[in-house]
């Protein structure tokens, strides 16, 4: 595999080794030695999927706090996302920060996202399936969310907003100056 660092400090692309043939496609999506090796310690608790019909679905901008916060492995097993982590850790010289990749069934890449972040996709295909791996449980009471077009982080997510489809919750979402005291 190979680890693509971006520019912010523990954020990975992960770029999998695909062997094709007329038959198909191989590649291992995980090996705890290699992650180790060039990420450093995990322990994934949770693996989680997501699946979205239309094109437009938004998810996010989504995070856990304290204890609760979770690290996450994320990839696109069929259709197309571009994925926003958002940095939150407290003294980060990222903060605030944010990257944006395209994950696809297609390019197989993954994204590792370290705890202290927030994180969003946008689907840019029908019929998206996402997977992610937790090194921490869901927990409800610790949850947070900051609007998906906050311009505090001025995320350019490539679409207006007559073309994104949100969740009730999503579309509630605070504005990151109205709760930024609550990180």
């Amino acid at each position: 595999m190979n680890y693509l660092k971006t520019d912010i400090e523990g954020l990975v692309i992960v770029e999998p080794r695909v062997f094709g043939d007329h038959r198909g496609y191989f590649f291992e999506s995980f090996s705890l030695r290699d992650f180790e090796q060039h990420i450093g310690p995990v322990s994934f608790v949770q693996d989680n999927e997501s699946y979205s019909a239309r094109r437009g679905v938004l998810r996010g901008l989504h995070f856990q706090k304290g204890e609760a916060a979770q690290a996450k492995l994320l990839r696109v097993v069929r259709g197309r996302v571009l994925d926003v982590a958002v940095d939150l850790r407290p003294g980060s010289p990222t903060f605030g920060q944010s990257v944006t990749v395209e994950l696809s069934g297609e390019n197989k890449r993954q994204l590792f996202i370290p705890r202290g972040f927030a994180h969003g996709f946008l689907v840019l295909e029908d019929d998206t399936l996402f997977q992610y791996k937790c090194d921490n449980y869901y927990a409800p009471e610790a949850e947070g969310s900051y609007r998906w077009n906050d311009p505090f982080f001025a995320i350019d997510w490539g679409v207006s907003p007559d073309e994104v489809i949100l969740s009730e919750k999503d579309a509630r979402a605070p504005f990151f100056k109205d709760v930024a005291d609550s990180l």
